[in-house]
């Protein structure tokens, strides 16, 4: 449960990220909500350090088997908190322990992406 003050957010190195999100119980996901800070309430006053282009996929207990739940982009014309349906159809076959979060790129920010929030639901 992380502070959704502006300016706070969980920075990583780069533009292209992975992170691995290691659920309380296993979840057969449905969706998953990103959250960026506004451009008027980031300290700095701009978004470029939002996550772009990311996909979601689903891991094993053992984190080895690895199945594609969906690829997205986070549009900062659109509301800050947004939320993706995964593209597994008709249902994912599963639950998951462990979630990957993979950022191929953010809005231009070539130093660090700073992500606020991510929620599952399932």
């Amino acid at each position: 449960q992380a502070d959704a003050s502006p300016g706070y957010c969980w920075p990583f190195q780069g533009s292209q990220i992975e992170v691995l999100i290691r659920l309380p119980t296993p979840v057969q996901p449905v969706a998953i909500t990103i959250q960026h800070a506004s451009k008027i309430a980031s300290p700095l006053g701009t978004v470029s350090s939002a996550p772009r282009d990311f996909t979601v996929s689903g891991l094993d207990e053992e984190g080895e088997d690895e199945t594609l739940l969906g690829t997205f982009t986070y549009a900062m014309q659109q509301e800050l908190t947004q939320t993706f349906p995964l593209q597994v159809r008709p249902v994912i076959p599963r639950a998951f322990r462990f979630l990957k979060l993979g950022v191929q790129s953010n809005w231009g920010k070539p130093g660090y992406t700073c992500i606020q929030r991510v929620q599952v639901y399932g």
